[in-house]
């Protein structure tokens, strides 16, 4: 059988939750048996994802941030969802520097983190109904080589 699971958890667009979601996900991805550097990647990904729902998708007006986490053997998959107002151009989005909220001192570099600190990155969105980040990443992946060579 599998080693899966999954944990699904919803909470209101606050700047103030971002903490909670990044500790959240954390607490979750632990029965993985990750590295420090493990973690604090998937914590930086989805604080990135979680600001973007809030700042962008629903420009600061208060609603609900959906994450969803699934692991199946060593694959960890999280899934940010909004259903603010969407992307018109995901793959303009998607470019480093690119941002909407200049005024805001936003860097745009929200996916351009989020690409680097996971093995996948997935953006769906539609405008007007909202934004799906699905993320993936291996946990463990190099660390079985390690412990072959150290023996």
């Amino acid at each position: 059988m599998k080693n899966t699971n999954e944990m699904e958890i919803r909470f209101e667009s606050r700047s103030a939750n971002e903490g909670f979601a990044r500790v959240a996900v954390a607490s979750f991805l632990t029965q993985l048996n990750p590295t420090v550097e493990e973690v604090a990647d998937v914590k930086t990904a989805v604080s990135e994802a979680v600001t973007n729902a809030i700042i962008h998708g629903y420009e600061n007006e208060i609603n609900k941030v959906y994450i969803r986490c699934r692991i199946e053997e060593n694959v960890f998959t999280v899934e940010v969802c909004d259903k603010g107002r969407g992307i018109e151009n995901v793959e303009e989005a998607m470019q480093p520097m690119y941002t909407t909220k200049p005024e805001q001192d936003r860097s745009g570099m929200g996916f351009s983190f989020m690409e680097a600190f996971m093995d996948s990155l997935e953006v769906e969105s539609e405008p007007g109904r909202g934004t799906r980040v699905r993320m993936k990443k291996a946990i463990g992946k190099g660390r079985e080589l390690w412990t072959t060579r150290s023996l």
